[in-house]
């Protein structure tokens, strides 16, 4: 008998466990569209990194509506198969955390009204000051590797050791660098595109019914290969450390 696999997960929230980039929009929406879509654009093109496109982003909005923001955040959608996956995970063992670049005050609003505050997450902070203005902070930057905001590759070596199994399961250009530490990678979107660019193994997928069809193909397996260029950058940080 075959005794099933257990995996580490690592999930983005911004277009992945959501339908749309809700850290994107929210500045197109209350901010000014026309300097925020420039910041997203320059940041993507790696003018700026993630921490000074965050900054920069919130400056483009001012005389902010809390309550139309707060209503804004609340009608955004999540992925419809998500509670089932997290619920799947659950009940087969698997770990599960969200590693997002996006900002907490809009995840952790989504996941409650969700019920889905239990899931552990790693996100930047978003601080709103007295005079109604906020700005972001960053507790899990890396100096060393500036590229995100949230280091999502930190929390992959600080919650895997060399016998996990790592799944990553994204959709964007914060994805680019943390997926490559995983073993198995779910990919759509602009992580779909540079796992086929950089000939990167990965799965597609379209909701979390298709992560979970492939997972339990995956964990039934006799034998089950990790991806040998993960395992080489996971022991690169692991010199360095």
């Amino acid at each position: 008998m075959v005794t099933k696999k257990t995996f580490k997960i690592f999930v983005d929230f911004d277009g992945t466990i959501t339908k749309k980039d809700i850290g994107e929009i929210l500045f197109l929406r209350f901010g000014d569209a026309e300097k925020a879509g420039e910041i997203v654009k320059d940041w993507i093109d790696q003018k700026i990194n993630s921490r000074e496109s965050w900054r920069l982003l919130c400056r483009t909005i001012e005389n902010l509506d809390k309550k139309e923001f707060d209503r804004f955040i609340d009608s955004q959608e999540i992925d419809d198969s998500f509670k089932t996956f997290v619920d799947y995970c659950n009940d087969n063992r698997h770990e599960i955390r969200i590693v997002s670049d996006g900002l907490d005050y809009y995840i952790d609003r989504i996941l409650n009204k969700e019920g889905l505050s239990f899931v552990q997450r790693f996100s930047n902070k978003l601080v709103f000051d007295n005079s109604g203005g906020f700005y972001p902070e960053f507790p899990y930057t890396d100096e060393e590797c500036d590229r995100c905001a949230n280091c999502k590759r930190n929390h992959i070596i600080n919650y895997s050791d060399d016998e996990d199994y790592t799944v990553y399961i994204g959709d964007g250009y914060s994805d680019l660098c943390p997926a490559q530490y995983c073993d198995f990678i779910f990919a759509k979107g602009s992580l779909l595109r540079y796992c086929e660019i950089n000939r990167i193994t990965y799965f597609p997928f379209e909701n979390f019914t298709d992560v979970i069809d492939k997972l339990n193909e995956l964990s039934a397996r006799k034998r089950l290969k990790k991806r040998y260029q993960a395992q080489l950058k996971r022991k690169e940080v692991y010199i360095q450390g």
